[in-house]
């Protein structure tokens, strides 16, 4: 608010809320519930100056919404507030594993730091593979999540046989929901291997970048042509695992070369037959620190390139109402914002999910906060570092100094822009892309590239959500029957 808004607030009558003047016009309020409530400015000087009259469509929409300091109901808000935050009780529930650094690509933006095929030295061995798991199922957490990331999975084929089947036999006993997924390039697939992921239920997840010449020129494939061969498996996998529970999606990471192309990836998604597709924007860890000046951007570029997206795929709601296909980042802010729901999306929930939402395990048995502290400790930096599975229980971990540290700095009420931020109920904050891209894990979110990212990407969908129609296709996205989200973290 500026200080001619400040002249005319009445305390008395105007309830807790965060204000926001939408760039397309409009006032935004919202408050710790997740109500929000979109005002024009003649409704916000009313609201303002607590002179909305009593029984007119105003004061329902304003007292609905807990914006009316006399009709707050506590007891209802508190409770809507427990049921969004239940996770904090949970315990880690999904669980990253390094099956090995080896990998057959070299993407330009890759941050795993991965060596080469002939280099075994970072293969995981079955007996720290037992530790992992010994830990794993040391969680409380109802529902567990193994994902495993690299390097190439695939590369160790005998561990991750081997955690996969073990997991199941522990889980036996253990009766937790258990989902296994695998994050790969797919080049080392074969019948055998699929075959047995999927009789043990195995989702999968790959990166497809887009059309072949963008995503050839981001993903670089040692031996052979990346897309042509991530494309084959996609369809395979597709085709067979239709109508199961697990399945096959896929993650874009947006690089300068796709900045003027985003209708044609999108399309490259539809063309596939996907449910949707997530748009990720860089981040600066690993080899992309090194190659920004080629291949990054900044935050007004990406958001010119996601709103020019998002336009298309909203397109494709309005013309024919049975098409779903949706954006998995407004998607998982949209569960928030309608839906009033924590879809648990790892990176964007307060607190971040380091430590007591999810635990990394590296190849050598060490263990971090999260994926983004493992792949920081591959660039020299350990402070993420948590522990070992050769030492220590998995309670002792989470308890860990720095797993303190990184709950702390993750709660926007410790953050002075995020605690006044009209989007406070939506988004999160990740203090290790604070740490490497600002040097302070609290960050300073005026000068965040990954805060006016996610602002911008919620200005949007407001500004959008004043359209009834428009509305209406981001309620199909989340709808019920299409509730998973493209891959565990995201």
């Amino acid at each position: 608010m500026d200080a001619t808004d400040i002249e005319r607030f009445d305390a008395r009558r105007v309830g807790p809320c965060n204000v926001r003047r939408l760039p397309g016009g409009g006032v935004l309020l919202t408050n710790d519930s997740g109500h929000y409530c979109i005002l024009e400015e003649g409704e916000f000087r009313e609201f303002l100056s607590g002179s909305v009259a009593e029984g007119s469509p105003l004061h329902a929409r304003l007292k609905e919404g807990g914006f009316l300091r006399e009709w707050l109901d506590f007891a209802r808000w508190s409770q809507e507030w427990r049921r969004r935050h239940s996770y904090l009780n949970r315990g880690p529930g999904l669980h990253i594993v390094v099956a090995t650094l080896r990998c057959n690509h070299r993407c330009v933006y890759c941050q795993a730091g991965p060596v080469g095929m002939d280099d075994a030295s970072t293969d995981m061995t079955e007996e720290t593979a037992r530790g992992v798991l010994d830990r794993i199922f040391q969680s409380p957490s109802p529902a567990l999540m193994i994902e495993f990331q690299g390097g190439e999975p695939l590369a160790n084929w005998p561990v991750v046989r081997f955690i996969v089947s073990d997991a199941r036999r522990r889980n036996r006993e253990a009766g937790k929901d258990l989902t296994i997924g695998l994050v790969s390039n797919l080049s080392l697939m074969d019948e055998g291997k699929l075959a047995f992921l999927m009789k043990h239920g195995v989702t999968f997840c790959t990166s497809i970048d887009g059309p072949a010449d963008i995503h050839d020129q981001n993903r670089v494939y040692l031996g052979g042509n990346s897309h042509a061969e991530t494309l084959r498996w996609w369809h395979e996998i597709f085709k067979r695992t239709r109508g199961k529970r697990y399945r096959i999606d896929g993650l874009t990471t947006v690089t300068r070369f796709a900045l003027s192309r985003p209708k044609d990836v999108v399309d490259s998604y539809r063309d596939l037959g996907a449910r949707g597709i997530y748009l990720r924007f860089l981040s600066p860890l690993g080899l992309a620190q090194k190659t920004w000046d080629s291949i990054g951007y900044d935050a007004g570029e990406f958001l010119a390139f996601y709103r020019e997206a998002m336009e298309h795929i909203i397109g494709l709601g309005l013309r024919n109402k049975k098409v779903r296909f949706f954006e998995q980042t407004a998607k998982m802010f949209l569960h928030k914002i309608l839906a009033k729901e924590e879809p648990n999306n790892l990176d964007i929930r307060s607190p971040c999910g380091g430590g007591i939402g999810q635990v990394a395990y590296n190849f050598d048995g060490t263990v971090y906060t999260c994926d983004e502290g493992r792949m920081l400790g591959r660039m020299g930096d350990d402070s993420f570092r948590i522990g070992h599975v050769g030492g220590g229980d998995l309670a002792g971990m989470v308890g860990h100094p720095v797993v303190r540290a990184v709950t702390t700095a993750s709660l926007l009420e410790s953050q002075p822009i995020c605690t006044q931020c009209a989007y406070k109920p939506y988004c999160g904050v990740c203090p290790i892309y604070n740490h490497v891209q600002q040097g302070d894990i609290f960050g300073k979110m005026l000068h965040n590239m990954r805060c006016r990212i996610y602002m911008g990407i919620q200005d949007f969908l407001f500004e959008k959500l004043r359209d009834e129609k428009v509305k209406g296709v981001f309620e199909r996205w989340i709808a019920k029957s299409q509730d998973e989200n493209i891959s565990s973290r995201y």
